[in-house]
């Protein structure tokens, strides 16, 4: 079926054969270029899917590219969420914007998000990005154009190591159940997956046995074959009373030499060398307008770092990390303290670690990366969040120390119930590491943003938390919650480098809050700081208290420092790195000594500023002391794509903005001393 005028029901474009293949080439150069300008995405899968891609949105699906919208259309819907940019090519191509566009992939305020979202960008169907999603959407779909009576068909892409998780298999016996026959499932079975081959990660074969005893119509083609792909889609068109599902056996990063069947490319982009030699092997070098599309990537971020640099608090002088001569940090991913804690203790025999497929990046793979004869202990459950709750509860019943993690978006919602009810309800000694917290996490963009996890994970009975600053207070956390701590434990760090402000002397004190004092500008930022336990702590007439967890320690550290050098104000802050229990002394002693306390969270403003508020609220000794409370945090909203530090101003959680918000409210202080006297 070609690109339709849905108006007059005309053709709008048809491709032959030989053009949907070199349609496919070209969108497979345009991806490579986009990626590149990124910085950030996924080549492999994206590679993998073009030629389908290419097939379905230039010739298989009603599509009109002038009404997105439009009732009659064909729905495609994109559960494996990661392969977004061979979605917005595929709608490119087609019409619905200048295919040039897609080069402003995965920058700030680009409707061309890491993960798809369906509000910004007409032409997608539905927001996604945590894998097994989608199969359930296009049931619902299928389900709802058949009460309308409608002959559009439901196309849903998945990838095979997806096939791991439960949620596609319940959709798949629903779609089999109703005989959903305006439903065809697309698996993109290029067998890898992020931690290796599918096979050996988790098993999901054989897929087509499996399809066919829940009823579906099982085609096996070669998902690199235009006429065998076409050919699939025309035959899945026939197909009465029951669901199809497609299975592609395709090359994860197809037509490039260096990419091709390399798990390694799985969530990486090209470099702009490795572009070239890509485009190259593709026989795209000259036939794609390449410096003009780098030079408007270049632009558009010239745009978005003006739009930033507006938006941010002005002071005398630039105070952001190493600007200046002095004050200088090193920066370091505060998930690697939490891999070197396994590789250093892994080797007690009660340690099991299981692994998501995610291992490298949250570097929980540490465990056995040098010790291979640790091995036997090491789990592999694929992209099967909740079901590896439940794992780990069993290993802890049998007296193992489980550790298991995933971003911390989905370790706090997706696996809610099971830590509640198996983890939590039953005290069971599990580690879950909800990893790559805030919007740090940068261009994957909202799905994969950790924004509410506080608020999860906090809210359960028996639950420990620990949110530590910085890659040092990260192992040491870690190595108290395997050793020290028993019961349920949820240790929450970011993905990126942040400043190292600790060492292996700053104390660390399990439910106790340390106590940190700006003493003056030196060669390294972390020895301006005197840092001790809150409980030693001396008060030194300070005007503001910030009380601050995770990697906004060192932010509200370097908001210490521009109050005193602008306006000479002294400040205390706390580092709540344990934020279940959280340190009631130190809050209250703090909030009566200065009257003014802000929180500072990477996190929906409330999962520290909450729970700080309702200790001063309910604290006796404070009933008769006016205290003054903000708040800074991400302001209920979802996160977006983009870089680290774009989106650390971007949504205004930055030292600027602590310390912007302690001027208001020492302003604020100083009038209602003025009204009241």
């Amino acid at each position: 079926m070609p690109l339709l005028d849905s108006h007059s029901g005309t053709t709008r474009r048809s491709y032959s054969l030989s053009e949907l293949e070199t349609a496919a080439a070209e969108m497979s150069g345009y991806d490579l270029l986009c990626l590149a300008a990124a910085w950030s995405g996924h080549a492999g899968g994206t590679l993998s899917i073009m030629d389908i891609t290419a097939a379905l949105y230039l010739h298989v699906a009603r599509l009109d590219p002038l009404r997105p919208d439009w009732p009659g259309r064909d729905r495609i819907v994109w559960s494996t969420g990661h392969k977004a940019p061979s979605l917005y090519l595929g709608l490119g191509m087609a019409g619905f914007f200048d295919v040039r566009e897609v080069v402003k992939l995965r920058k700030l305020w680009s409707p061309f998000q890491g993960h798809p979202h369906w509000l910004k960008l007409p032409g997608v169907e539905v927001s996604t990005g945590s894998l097994g999603q989608g199969l359930s959407i296009a049931v619902g779909m299928a389900q709802a154009l058949r009460l309308k009576k409608s002959d559009a068909r439901v196309y849903c892409i998945m990838g095979d190591g997806e096939q791991q998780e439960g949620q596609i298999w319940e959709a798949v016996m629903e779609a089999g159940h109703y005989r959903l026959n305006n439903l065809i499932g697309v698996i993109d079975r290029n067998r890898l997956q992020i931690d290796g081959w599918v096979k050996d990660v988790m098993n999901v074969e054989p897929l087509k046995e499996k399809y066919e005893s829940f009823g579906w119509e099982v085609l096996e083609i070669d998902g690199h074959n235009m006429k065998h792909i076409v050919d699939a889609f025309d035959c899945a068109a026939t197909v009465r009373g029951k669901p199809v599902v497609i299975i592609a056996d395709t090359v994860k990063g197809k037509g490039v030499d260096f990419m091709e069947d390399i798990a390694g490319w799985h969530g990486k982009s090209p470099s702009l060398e490795e572009m070239k030699k890509g485009l190259e092997q593709l026989g795209l070098s000259e036939k794609l307008p390449v410096e003009e599309l780098l030079e408007s990537a270049r632009k558009y971020q010239d745009t978005v770092d003006a739009g930033l640099e507006e938006k941010m608090p002005k002071f005398k002088r630039s105070y952001w990390w190493n600007s200046d001569e002095l004050m200088r940090v090193e920066m370091q991913p505060t998930r690697k303290g939490f891999g070197t804690a396994l590789q250093l203790h892994g080797g007690d025999e009660r340690i099991v670690c299981l692994g998501l497929d995610i291992s490298g990046s949250i570097t929980i793979s540490d465990f056995y990366a040098k010790n291979p004869e640790r091995k036997d202990r090491w789990i592999s459950l694929g992209i099967a969040e909740q079901s590896a709750v439940g794992v780990a509860a069993g290993l802890a019943r049998e007296g193992k120390i489980p550790v298991l993690g995933t971003y911390g978006t989905f370790a706090s919602a997706r696996c809610l119930d099971q830590i509640r009810t198996t983890v939590c309800y039953g005290e069971l000694n599990v580690l879950i590491a909800g990893a790559h917290g805030g919007v740090s996490v940068g261009p994957d963009g909202a799905t994969h943003q950790a924004l509410e996890d506080l608020f999860q994970i906090c809210g359960l009975p028996n639950m420990n938390v620990s949110v530590p600053c910085d890659i040092i207070e990260t192992q040491k956390a870690t190595e108290h919650l395997l050793f020290t701590l028993q019961g349920p434990k949820y240790i929450r760090f970011a993905r990126e480098a942040t400043p190292i402000v600790t060492t292996e002397k700053t104390p660390f004190r399990w439910g106790e809050a340390n106590a940190i004092r700006f003493r003056g500008e030196q060669a390294r930022f972390i020895d301006a700081f005197q840092t001790v336990p809150a409980s030693e702590y001396e008060p030194e007439d300070e005007q503001v208290t910030i009380i601050a967890c995770g990697p906004m320690v060192p932010e509200a550290m370097r908001a210490a420092y521009i109050l005193k050098k602008e306006r000479d104000i002294e400040t205390l802050v706390l580092n709540m790195h344990t934020l279940k229990p959280l340190d009631r002394n130190a809050i209250v002693k703090a909030a009566g000594r200065a009257g003014i306390v802000i929180t500072a969270e990477e996190h929906q403003i409330g999962g520290l500023a909450d729970r700080v508020c309702r200790i001063i609220t309910e604290s006796p000794e404070l009933c008769q002391t006016p205290i003054i409370t903000g708040a800074i945090g991400i302001k209920d909203r979802f996160g977006e794509s983009g870089a680290p530090w774009e989106l650390i101003k971007e949504f205004e959680v930055s030292a600027e903005h602590i310390a912007q918000k302690a001027l208001e409210l020492i302003e604020v202080k100083k009038r209602a001393f003025e009204i009241r006297t």
